[in-house]
């Protein structure tokens, strides 16, 4: 017996180029650094998560982020230096590395030169 299904399967996507001539975070809220920051993926086909990339430049000043949702990272290129001041973690996260953010984490990024990973998060879209 052969079912027909009546259902289109969901094509999947793919973005070339998104870690490009990504924009920098507001100097506003956080001063004193280079961040840059998109979504490749805004909660695509009604999906719970967003992910696109993030970027990082040296600069005297960390970058403070407190995470509303949860989130994982992917380190592509260079290192990020991790701290959050709460539970006294401390650690450098290198290219091919792989971080959890749990909901309610307040981290220090910073870089000796230059960062670049790719994110996934459990938010919607406005929340970045």
């Amino acid at each position: 017996m052969t079912i027909e299904s009546t259902e289109t399967a969901t094509p999947f996507l793919v973005t070339s180029g998104a870690w490009q001539n990504l924009p920098k975070m507001p100097e506003s809220e956080y001063p004193g650094t280079e961040g840059f920051i998109g979504d490749v993926y805004e909660n695509p086909q009604g999906s719970v998560m967003c992910s696109g990339f993030f970027e990082l430049r040296n600069t005297d000043a960390p970058l403070y982020y407190e995470y509303e949702y949860d989130e994982m990272k992917v380190v592509l290129e260079g290192e990020f230096l991790l701290e959050n001041k709460e539970t006294g973690q401390k650690i450098v996260a290198k290219a091919k590395d792989a971080i959890f953010f749990p909901k309610g984490s307040k981290i220090y990024f910073s870089t000796p030169s230059y960062a670049l990973a790719f994110y996934a998060g459990h938010r919607d879209s406005d929340l970045l």
